[in-house]
């Protein structure tokens, strides 16, 4: 029983459907795990096993499965709204906040039977690459409790990679579903903007936020990614960033004709010797495949990055500013800390920011234009795997480089609405997880998660030491 719980979501709907087990058997397995193991992961920040069971016990009634999800157990990032379970968005200012109604995903993956087991952590306000707060404490990796599992949906990862969970959501503006996939050995997907409706996110995507942000599956296997992406798309009429755009299939050959691109690094910023080589092994891979996959890497990159910070550090920081006012004592140390680097980069006027939203639809159109020839990417998510709790700049090939410049690899792809997923390949000397991360075009997010079921297949999950 202890086994299922690290089984892919696939597996366990298989064993659900068999009826080898039943949803309060799975429901209790892994309630047994989030007891066991969440005291030293604090992955959770609204659990209780008695609320699990009275659901499970619901579902067990039920004469007819009520959904292709039937029985799931999923648990979901504490920023998307889920109603009945706190979403405080790990902010004092936000203490006991439980929505009265769900997110559309949300309200979608329970429409499709999913049992919610409940919210997990993220770092305040969700602007840092570590999950920590002063209301629910740091979260820990599953691979090294003395590091961190990445943010902003790092409680998500964790949860997931040890088996808490079978699959969940979170979100990504600047690489939050990918980096912590990268940093726990799971997969992920940041979809196209609105292709999973954004509507109930908390704070709402708005304005530039509609663009650089996503809510996104996270599961430990690519089917089950997919899976979850197949029963969130789909338009929300009351949602103006959500296209009218039909879920599509994609044949092998289909697939093949689609010329990859792949880059080890952006020519700035290095990464590890072993994140080249999980690039280079996910490239051979597919081209055993039969894919043509050739170097190739848009000269745009460092233009976007910049972008990318105007957007998500200086404006995020102006959009929290009325939240915060008065009341900074109450903030936590790594919001505090997202806040000076905003300061750092100094104030935005109303120019440089209309400058630079005009500045990014060329770029787009440029970079877009340069994908035609090579419409998917394949390249490192991070330059470096999982860091100490608390660590901001490491020695790489010999070149410091610092806290944002580490994951600058995910920022591009935001900035671009690209759907960009990541796929666990290769591993550190310290044997931590390294992932790699394919992009591709606008909308065509079935095209990414069809090539990267192939890596993942090739390589894919393996249990951290604590699971």
């Amino acid at each position: 029983m202890n086994e299922i719980a690290l089984q892919s979501a696939m597996r366990q709907l298989e064993s659900l459907r068999s009826g080898a087990i039943s949803v309060s058997e799975l429901a209790e397995a892994h309630i047994a795990r989030i007891e066991r193991l969440n005291p030293c992961l604090n992955a959770f920040a609204d659990f209780d096993a008695e609320r699990v069971r009275v659901q499970a016990r619901a579902f067990d009634a039920m004469p007819e499965p009520r959904g292709p999800l039937h029985g799931l157990p999923v648990t979901v990032k504490s920023s998307i709204a889920t109603a009945g379970f706190r979403c405080e968005i790990g902010s004092l200012l936000n203490k006991g906040d439980i929505p009265r109604e769900d997110a559309e995903a949300v309200a979608r993956l329970r429409a499709a039977g999913a049992l919610i087991l409940g919210t997990t952590n993220c770092p305040e306000f969700l602007m840092a690459y570590e999950t920590a707060n002063l209301l629910h404490g740091r979260t820990s990796n599953p691979w090294d409790l003395e590091r961190t599992p990445g943010g902003s949906s790092g409680g998500e990862s964790a949860a997931i990679a040890a088996g808490l969970s079978a699959a969940g959501l979170g979100s990504d503006s600047g690489g939050s579903v990918r980096v912590p996939a990268h940093f726990t050995g799971i997969g992920s997907l940041k979809p196209t903007p609105g292709r999973v409706p954004g509507r109930g996110h908390l704070p709402p995507c708005v304005g530039p936020f509609s663009t650089l942000g996503a809510i996104g599956p996270m599961a430990r296997a690519m089917e089950d990614v997919e899976l979850l992406f197949r029963v969130l798309s789909g338009q929300d009429a009351s949602d103006p960033a959500s296209p009218p755009v039909a879920l599509r299939a994609h044949s092998l050959d289909e697939l093949r004709a689609c010329r990859i691109g792949f880059f080890e690094d952006d020519g700035i910023v290095p990464v590890t010797a072993e994140t080249r080589a999980a690039v280079q092994a996910a490239a051979q891979a597919l081209r055993d495949a039969g894919f043509r996959v050739e170097p190739f890497r848009p000269h745009t990159l460092e233009q976007l990055r910049k972008l990318w910070n105007i957007f998500f550090v200086q404006c995020g920081a102006m959009f929290y500013e009325s939240a915060i006012r008065g009341k900074r004592e109450r903030l936590s140390p790594i919001f505090t800390e997202f806040l000076g680097i905003a300061g750092a980069a100094g104030p935005l006027t109303a120019a440089e920011l209309l400058n630079a939203w005009a500045e990014l639809d060329m770029l787009r159109a440029k970079t877009l234009e340069a994908m035609q020839e090579y419409p998917v990417l394949l390249c490192p998510v991070a330059s470096v795997p999982a860091w100490r709790h608390g660590e901001r700049s490491w020695n790489v090939e010999g070149k410091t480089v610092a806290y944002l410049d580490a994951v600058r690899y995910t920022q591009w792809f935001n900035v671009l609405a690209c759907p960009a997923a990541v796929v666990p390949v290769g591993r550190s000397p310290e044997e931590l997880p390294i992932g790699v991360q394919i992009a591709a075009r606008p909308f065509e997010d079935e095209i990414v998660l069809g090539i990267a079921k192939i890596v993942d297949r090739e390589f894919g999950f393996r249990p951290p030491p604590l699971a």
